[in-house]
């Protein structure tokens, strides 16, 4: 049996109708950026989020970028990020010239421990970049509560997360701001690049749409030195027809990861940990197991199709070599990054597709 690592195939199918209408609409109006679509899904997913103000952007790490870029954070200044996560986080603090201050994760939660923040906290520490990474919220409360003691913001990274609670509250809503990608591969995912930032504050929200529209507040008028990154009218429109089904999407993985929770007892793997006050959205289901690479061509040859996140950490990336970082700084990110594989997981995978991946792990040795 042929088990993809994603597919995109059920909740096309799914929406297939949704999904063309959306198509003509955008066509027949010959409006393809800044319009009436882009205008009406920031309104839902602004309230979706439960924030005031949604910017549509072009990606994931426009939202992140804008938002640091946005709240004054410059060269010389210093953001605090986890040193396991995906590489757009340490980007978005580069590309306003900043630098990232790597902060190891909780080795249960793969999330940024906040136990160990304050001792990388220096005068030039101007914002915390949260992860909730592979859909499993971060500690907001202690972040927080972090951040005020040492007035610095917080710009969530909500990548990978869209719809998570941390004790019964919508990631995103949280900090300063937050920075969503709408990559085909999200939850909640567009047919091609888009992403958004979503905040509270109209003044914060203003300045980010500026940036993103060549720093323009009006047409031909430029206050800042600005980016082009705006969500086009056809992705708007496909992300609205997407978006009253997240919900529905989400909790489908959520039965996935409960079935690959009780089903796997190889003690071979280490299965995620879910603290009590996350209620994950399980964007990537992610096991570690000492053989990774064994285990990984074990499934292949079983046509068990699985990903690894993220088997360089940052800190070793070659683009981050001038951080003069060496191996074995950072041994958490690094065991993770060594152990960690990533099973399918996607809206629309059959029970029988689940069984046949349990099966297959558990048989390994």
């Amino acid at each position: 049996m042929k088990v993809p690592f994603v597919s995109f195939l059920p909740i096309e199918k799914e929406l297939d109708k949704e999904l063309r209408n959306a198509f003509e609409r955008v066509y027949k109006n010959s409006w393809y950026i800044l319009g009436k679509e882009d205008e009406a899904f920031e309104k839902a997913f602004a309230k979706y989020c439960d924030a005031k103000y949604c910017i549509g952007v072009g990606n994931g790490l426009d939202a992140l970028m804008l938002s640091l870029k946005s709240l004054g954070i410059k060269s010389g200044d210093e953001v605090i990020v986890p040193s396991n996560t995906y590489i757009a986080t340490a980007l978005a603090v580069t590309y306003v010239g900043a630098t990232p201050i790597f902060v190891e994760p909780d080795i249960c939660t793969y999330n940024i421990n906040p136990e160990l923040i304050e001792e990388k906290i220096t005068s030039k520490t101007k914002a915390i970049m949260p992860v909730h990474l592979y859909g499993q919220p971060c500690d907001m409360e202690a972040i927080m509560d972090i951040a005020k003691k040492y007035n610095l913001y917080v710009v969530e990274d909500c990548a990978q997360a869209h719809g998570a609670k941390y004790k019964g509250k919508i990631i995103g809503s949280f900090g300063d701001a937050a920075g969503f990608s709408f990559y085909p591969g999200k939850n909640l995912g567009a047919l091609g690049d888009a992403g958004a930032a979503v905040t509270n504050n109209k003044e914060l929200a203003d300045k980010i749409r500026a940036m993103g529209n060549y720093g323009s507040d009006y047409k031909y008028h430029h206050i800042y030195h600005g980016n082009n990154s705006r969500l086009d009218e056809m992705q708007a429109a496909f992300l609205s027809a997407k978006l009253p089904h997240l919900d529905k999407m989400n909790e489908e993985r959520r039965k996935t990861a409960k079935k690959y929770m009780e089903g796997i007892t190889n003690p071979d793997i280490i299965l995620p940990f879910v603290p009590d006050y996350a209620e994950p959205v399980w964007h990537v289901f992610s096991v570690r197991c000492k053989k990774r690479d064994d285990l990984a061509e074990y499934l292949a040859e079983n046509e068990i199709s699985t990903n690894k996140h993220y088997p360089i950490p940052m800190h070793l990336q070659e683009c981050y070599k001038d951080l003069n970082i060496p191996k074995g700084s950072l041994p958490i990110a690094e065991e993770i990054s060594a152990t960690e594989l990533s099973l399918p997981m996607f809206y629309g995978i059959t029970d029988e597709q689940i069984d046949f991946v349990v099966e297959m792990i558990n048989k390994f040795i």
